[in-house]
């Protein structure tokens, strides 16, 4: 009789996932070509391309006890709750023309759906690695530019100061670097949001690929922040030194496309070096996740 109830659940939950599945083809069928194309438009976010692969992999590493998880727990229609408002959000972003609401919806409408077939315990393992979506959803323009003009600001304070400190002569207003030879502009490409975003994302990963302790976690990625800024600074600075000394070619073209993979490069060098220090103040490491 217990089998019986266990494979009607089953049955029952086999076709909820059909209907769900087809719900979302409905629902985002126009939404999510448009986020894809955006990836190959936005240079800010290139890297979307591959944050659903992350994901799958995220996902993976835990499919034992994903599997458990599927087998033992029922669902639970508080993740019915979070689709409709998944569903509201989209409607609302339809209405008002926004498209960060319709494209984090989808991000929502996942969680839910997990949650509505196989309840908490699937949910505790897979919010996470779907929560990562986000990083695929191109931020509203508006949030964009305020946190990029206060970014531009300081890296051209930064670039100002290390430059007076090697003793080149510049004069700064706001975010244009004016030097003896020529002026440079700390433009929006240059405030190192692009480069932030992804080492956020990449911290995440690298956080939950080396470390099941939480506070290790958090520190690995809040740690991103701090150093994508620094080293976009000091790159801004690196430009002006190689303007200054070299021409104008330098602060343009390959020189300065370089230069940008080499920061970030450095930049996951530091937060690897993060990580190393942390596996020092003792606690256990990981494999891929904490069985």
């Amino acid at each position: 009789m217990e089998r019986m109830k266990r494979h009607d659940a089953d049955r029952g939950t086999w076709w909820s996932l059909l209907a769900l599945t087809a719900g979302l083809v409905a629902l985002y069928a126009g939404v999510v070509p448009d986020l894809v194309r955006d990836w190959g438009v936005d240079e800010n976010y290139s890297h979307g391309y591959l944050i659903p692969f992350i994901t799958a992999y995220m996902l993976w590493t835990r499919k034992d006890e994903l599997r458990r998880a599927a087998r033992r727990d029922r669902g639970s229609w508080v993740g019915l709750v979070v689709c409709v408002g998944a569903v509201a959000m989209l409607v609302v972003g339809r209405a008002g023309a926004e498209l960060f609401l319709q494209r984090s919806s989808l991000v929502f409408f996942l969680i839910g759906s997990v949650l509505w077939l196989w309840g908490w315990g699937l949910f505790r393992l897979t919010w996470g690695p779907l929560l990562f979506l986000m990083f695929m959803v191109p931020l509203p323009y508006l949030v964009y530019d305020a946190v990029a003009f206060p970014l531009k600001l300081f890296a051209a304070r930064v670039a100002t100061g290390s430059l007076q400190l090697l003793g080149i002569p510049v004069y700064r207003e706001g975010n244009i670097i004016q030097l003896a030879s020529q002026t440079l502009e700390v433009a929006d490409a240059c405030s190192g949001l692009r480069s932030l975003v992804s080492l956020i994302a990449l911290g995440v990963v690298y956080a939950w690929l080396t470390e099941r302790v939480r506070w290790k976690q958090a520190v690995l990625v809040a740690s991103t922040v701090p150093i994508a800024i620094a080293a976009n600074a000091f790159r801004v600075a690196g430009t002006g030194v190689l303007a200054h000394y070299v021409g104008p070619d330098a602060a343009q073209g390959f020189f300065h496309t370089f230069s940008g993979w080499l920061v970030f490069v450095v930049a996951f060098a530091l937060l690897l070096a993060v990580g190393g220090l942390l596996k020092l103040a003792g606690g256990p490491g990981r494999g891929p996740r904490e069985r």
